[in-house]
């Protein structure tokens, strides 16, 4: 079985240029994705989560300091 290709159909670049909008994967992940191993592409899927979660919290407003 093969790992299925993480595309949302988002495609944006964020402000950065880093990851992708929709996926967060890099453009050099996005095009190389069908000729990575599997191994490649199952390290990467387990990155996106985290690379989600830092996208939120850098859209997230300091706390205010008393």
């Amino acid at each position: 079985m093969s790992v299925a290709n993480p595309c949302i159909n988002i495609c944006r670049m964020d402000s950065a240029g880093k990851y992708c909008q929709g996926c967060r994967r890099t453009s050099v992940e996005i095009g190389l994705w069908d000729r990575m191993t599997e191994a490649q592409r199952i390290d990467i899927l387990a990155d996106l989560p985290l690379r989600a979660l830092n996208r939120a919290a850098s859209r997230q407003p300091a706390p205010e300091l008393s």
